[in-house]
C-alpha cells in the first residue's frame, strides 16, 4: 500500500503570507492616511499661535510663541517629529492648554466608546434585519429604496427628528446630553438614548445597503435553497445557513460602520453636548489645535484599518 503523504490545504499555504500582505497593506494606508491628515491640518487658516492670543498678542509676541511650540519650522520637520513621537506612544502637547495630547484624548475616551459600543449593539441586529428584508426577491426593489433613502438622511436631520419626538412632544428623555469631562457615562444612562439613535439608526440603514448584496448571494446557495423548500423556518434558515456565511462580510461591513460612527460622534457629540473624542476634535479645530486633531483624526483612521485587517485575516482564514 502506498505511503499516504499528507499535504497541508491550501488555507494552511496561504494564512500566513496572506497575513503578511494584510498587515503591510494596513500599514501602508495608515501611513499614507496620516500624511493627509497632517496635510490637511496644514491648509486650515490661522494657527494656534493666534488662536491662544485671541488677536491680542504683538507680531514679535506671536513670533516667540510660534517658536517655542515649533510653528515656524518647514512643514517636513514638524510632520517627522510628529511621526517619531507617534512611534513612541507620543502624541505631542496641546498648543492650547500644554496639556499632553494622550491625556486629553484618555479623558474624552471612554465616553466615546461607550457611545460607539451602544450605538453598534443597536444597530447590529437593525443592519441585520434590513439586509435579510432588502435581500428579499419580492422585496428587494421597494426594500432596496427604503434602505438607501434612510441612509441618505444627514445625521443633523435624525437627532433633531428624535429630539423632538422623545424630548419635546413625549418629554421622556433629556434634550442635552451634557456629561462632565472625565465622568462615565453608565452613571447616567439616560444622557446615552438619544446620542445612541442618532448614530445607529443611519449606521443601520448604511450598513444594510452594502450586505444586502452578500446576503442575496447566500440566500441563492443551494443548501439555502433547499432548507426554504424543505420548509425550515426563516429565522432557522437566517441564524443556521446564512449567517455562518456571512462573517467576513459582516466584519467587514462593521468594520466601515465603526470608523463611520466615529466620524459620526463628531456631529452627533456637538449638537447633543455630550463630551467625548467627537466634541474634542471640533472644539481643536476651532482652536486650531493641530496636534489634538491629529492625534483624534489618525485615531479613527486606525479603528477602520484595524477592523478592515481583521475582517481580511478572517476571510483569509476561513477560505
Amino acid at each position: 500500500m502506498p505511503a499516504i503523504v499528507h499535504r497541508p490545504g491550501p488555507d494552511q499555504r496561504h494564512v500566513i503570507p496572506s497575513l503578511i500582505r494584510s498587515t503591510a497593506r494596513s500599514a501602508l494606508l495608515l501611513f499614507a492616511v496620516a500624511v493627509l491628515v497632517f496635510a490637511a491640518t496644514e491648509l486650515l487658516p490661522g494657527d494656534a499661535a493666534e488662536a491662544r492670543t485671541r488677536g491680542r498678542a504683538s507680531d514679535a509676541e506671536l513670533a516667540r510663541l510660534r517658536e517655542q511650540t515649533g510653528l515656524d519650522d518647514p512643514a517636513w520637520q514638524r510632520f517627522g517629529r510628529w511621526l517619531a513621537g507617534l512611534l513612541h506612544g507620543d502624541a505631542g502637547r496641546s498648543l492650547i492648554s500644554d496639556r499632553p495630547v494622550a491625556v486629553l484624548i484618555a479623558e474624552r475616551l471612554p465616553a466615546t466608546l461607550a457611545l460607539t459600543a451602544c450605538a453598534l449593539l443597536v444597530a447590529l441586529p437593525l443592519m441585520l434585519l434590513a439586509a435579510w428584508v432588502g435581500s428579499a426577491p419580492r422585496l428587494r426593489s421597494p426594500a432596496g429604496g427604503a434602505i438607501a433613502a434612510a441612509a441618505a438622511v444627514p445625521q443633523v436631520v435624525v437627532a433633531g427628528a428624535l429630539v423632538a419626538l422623545f424630548s419635546g412632544l413625549l418629554h421622556w428623555l433629556p434634550r442635552v446630553s451634557l456629561l462632565p469631562i472625565g465622568q462615565s457615562p453608565w452613571q447616567r444612562p439616560e444622557l446615552l438614548v438619544l446620542p445612541t439613535l442618532s448614530l445607529a439608526l443611519p449606521a443601520a440603514a448604511f450598513g444594510a445597503g452594502l450586505l444586502a448584496g452578500a446576503v442575496a448571494d447566500v440566500r441563492r446557495l443551494p443548501h439555502v435553497e433547499d432548507a426554504v423548500l424543505r420548509g425550515v423556518p426563516r429565522w432557522r434558515v437566517a441564524a443556521r445557513h446564512v449567517l455562518p456565511f456571512l462573517f467576513a462580510p459582516v466584519l467587514r461591513v462593521l468594520a466601515v460602520i465603526c470608523g463611520g460612527l466615529i466620524a459620526a460622534t463628531t456631529v452627533v457629540e456637538t449638537v447633543f453636548g455630550y463630551n467625548g473624542l467627537g466634541e474634542l476634535l471640533v472644539s481643536s479645530v476651532a482652536s486650531r489645535d493641530v496636534p489634538t486633531v491629529q492625534a483624534v483624526a489618525l485615531l479613527g483612521a486606525a479603528v477602520v484599518l484595524a477592523g478592515l485587517w481583521l475582517a481580511d485575516v478572517v476571510r483569509g482564514g476561513t477560505s
